[in-house]
């Protein structure tokens, strides 16, 4: 009998297509792009996407360009 593996709300949409580890990549991506990133402007984890690259600070309004999951640097996925 095959394991019962625990999947991301995200994946699930997927069902059984695309393979499990482009799923997961993908599931790791995204609980990246969509938690709170700090503000380069007032440092408050409050910066969420507007769009492909453009975030926006929910406490001080600033709009800003960056990656496009991530604010930071650390935009990797790990096998």
């Amino acid at each position: 009998m095959a394991e019962s593996i625990k999947h991301s709300k995200a994946v699930r949409r997927y069902g059984v297509r695309y393979g499990r580890r482009n799923r997961d990549k993908v599931a790791k991506l995204e609980v990246e792009q969509r938690k709170k990133h700090p503000c380069p402007n007032c440092n408050y984890p409050a910066v969420s996407r507007v769009s492909l690259g453009i975030w926006e600070c929910r406490k001080c309004h600033t709009k800003f360009t960056s990656r496009a999951y991530t604010v930071g640097k650390t935009a990797t996925v790990a096998e």
